[in-house]
């Protein structure tokens, strides 16, 4: 029998996409022939998907789509960034953002039709077959308005509309469009780089809020201080934790002077109308996801390893 070599795994792997479990016993099947492995790993098609449904998925490519005044976000989720970059992956992902438009929850879209036939469920699973690593869609967000601009934005985009975060952002207005879109754009830019919890005070979770006052009196009781002058120190740095973490508070990064609102404010001015910003989403691809760390020439000698 042929050596299988590391190199040859990894040389099948680029070629196929495959796991590299499934590569190397593509290429035990078949002598070490390249291109019979690379045969024997497409007859096999979705056979395996299911096996491949338990492995942790954390990468993977966050898309937005838009149409009028409705934007969306996906997540979809693949064990390595190098499926993300595959061609039938992006693709997919690309399809799954444009449905993202007209359903109303992960659970609607996950059932809704591909240009395939399947539902989107069926047609990752599909992809898992033939890519050889498991991948789901993983959520859904969507803003629209009745009169002005939702607009997307993409940080460190790998191709056009796909990224690791993805932010849609909603004003309301009858402004001219094209100038609400650019205030939009900039607005999406900040919140990607500054990751907001909550779009005002108003709208933080009761639970962060008492969470952090708990933790700045703790910090602020070992002090030493009274109880009293605690309180008041509370209160002071509570005030600092809204201006920072709330959207409309935080100080606009493109120019480190005004605050959100007050740019909104400007342009509202500047537009001769009202604006109003009526909503966020910044999804970040993995977030909350347990990630296991990998080392790629480790996983190839351990897949190796007995040989």
């Amino acid at each position: 029998m042929a050596q299988i070599t590391a190199a040859l795994v990894k040389e099948l792997r680029e070629k196929t996409s495959a796991g590299m479990m499934d590569c190397k016993k593509a290429l035990n099947e078949t002598n070490g022939d390249l291109a019979a492995a690379a045969d024997w790993l497409r007859t096999k098609g979705i056979a395996k998907a299911d096996k491949k449904a338990s492995r942790v998925a954390a990468e993977g490519l966050v898309a937005v789509a838009l149409d009028g005044t409705t934007g969306a976000l996906v997540e979809v989720n693949s064990e390595t960034d190098f499926v993300a970059r595959n061609d039938g992956f992006q693709a997919a992902v690309a399809e799954v953002s444009k449905l993202a438009l007209t359903a109303n929850s992960n659970e609607e879209l996950a059932a809704s039709k591909t240009a395939s036939g399947d539902d989107v469920t069926e047609m990752f699973k599909k992809l898992v077959g033939k890519i050889g690593e498991n991948m789901t869609f993983r959520r859904m967000a969507k803003l629209s308005v009745s009169d002005g601009v939702v607009a997307g934005y993409i940080h460190n985009a790998v191709t056009d509309g796909m990224g690791k975060i993805g932010v849609l952002i909603a004003l309301e207005s009858s402004g001219d469009k094209a100038k609400l879109e650019d205030l939009a754009k900039k607005i999406a830019m900040h919140v990607a780089a500054t990751n907001p919890l909550a779009l005002s005070v108003d709208d933080l979770a009761p639970s962060v809020v008492d969470k952090e006052r708990s933790m700045l009196k703790a910090e602020a009781l070992e002090s030493g201080k009274p109880e009293a002058i605690v309180d008041k120190m509370v209160e002071g740095r509570m005030q600092k934790f809204f201006k920072e973490s709330v959207l409309l508070t935080q100080i606009f990064v493109m120019d480190g002077e005004r605050t959100i609102a007050k740019v909104i404010e400007d342009e509202a001015a500047a537009l001769g109308t009202d604006v109003k910003m009526t909503g966020y989403v910044r999804m970040g691809l993995g977030e909350g996801i347990e990630k296991k760390e990998e080392d790629f020439a480790a996983e190839v000698a351990a897949t190796l390893k007995g040989s």
